[in-house]
């Protein structure tokens, strides 16, 4: 196996992984962290919030399949550099953003407060 079709076949492992976590993520009955080593925050509609943190996840990892195309075109080419690294950097702060911004926004359940 030549060294390029090896590196992007790596690569490609690694996204099958993040659409892995999707799939996992759509049917799970737990609502699913998204930060390492955080508890996940009280969700009202569990169903809801594993689809949309599947999805990310899904999506997320074709994107970073995708943007491992130019591992094709050989170990030096300048392509890597300039698509490749900032473009996984981006989807990184995308996923992050949406995340935060828009399915903890719409999954995050009403703290019930104690008094005592």
């Amino acid at each position: 196996m030549k060294g390029t079709a090896l590196g992007f076949f790596l690569w490609t492992v690694c996204g099958a992984v993040f659409i892995g976590i999707g799939i996992f993520s759509l049917f799970a009955k737990k609502p699913l962290g998204f930060w390492a080593n955080a508890e996940t925050f009280a969700v009202d509609d569990v169903k809801g919030y594993n689809r949309a943190l599947g999805k990310l996840w899904t999506v997320y990892g074709a994107a970073f399949i995708l943007l491992g195309l130019p591992l094709l075109a050989g170990q030096n080419s300048p392509l890597i550099v300039l698509v490749s690294v900032p473009g996984v950097m981006a989807a990184t702060i995308a996923a992050m953003c949406v995340y935060t911004l828009v399915i903890e926004k719409k999954y995050r359940g009403k703290e019930k407060k104690t008094e005592g």
